[in-house]
């Protein structure tokens, strides 16, 4: 059940930044585990980016590591991933997803996450 809406992708060249967000609806992010994926064409969904539910630990997938941060406010329930220095190869569309039942050792895991954004493009031009 996809719950939240994400926004903030767009066309960027190659070394510019980016901020999707991602709003949940008729629910809230507090006490959720948050996380971001990725799926670029022709290629499965991957994880990328992820905070613990009781938020100071995050987690990230070692081609994003250093260039991207996960953060989440809880008083806008609002997730984002601020992504800088892009490169071609990270083109996808993105995925916000949410769940109150993510351990740690489940947080880079799609089937751990109960809640979906409908994903938002991002495209890197070289």
């Amino acid at each position: 059940l996809s719950s939240a809406a994400g926004v903030g992708g767009g066309l960027v060249q190659a070394g510019g930044s980016l901020t999707p967000s991602c709003a949940a609806s008729g629910r809230t992010f507090s006490r959720d585990a948050v996380a971001w994926f990725r799926q670029a064409p022709g290629m499965d969904r991957e994880f990328v980016a992820a905070m613990h539910r009781m938020g100071g630990y995050t987690y990230y997938s070692d081609s994003v590591k250093g260039r991207f941060t996960i953060s989440k406010n809880n008083a806008k329930n609002t997730v984002f991933l601020q992504m800088n220095n892009l490169r071609p190869e990270d083109t996808a569309a993105y995925y916000c997803a949410a769940g109150p039942s993510v351990i740690s050792s489940t947080l880079t895991s799609q089937a751990a996450y109960a809640y979906w954004g409908q994903g938002t493009l991002v495209t890197v031009s070289s």
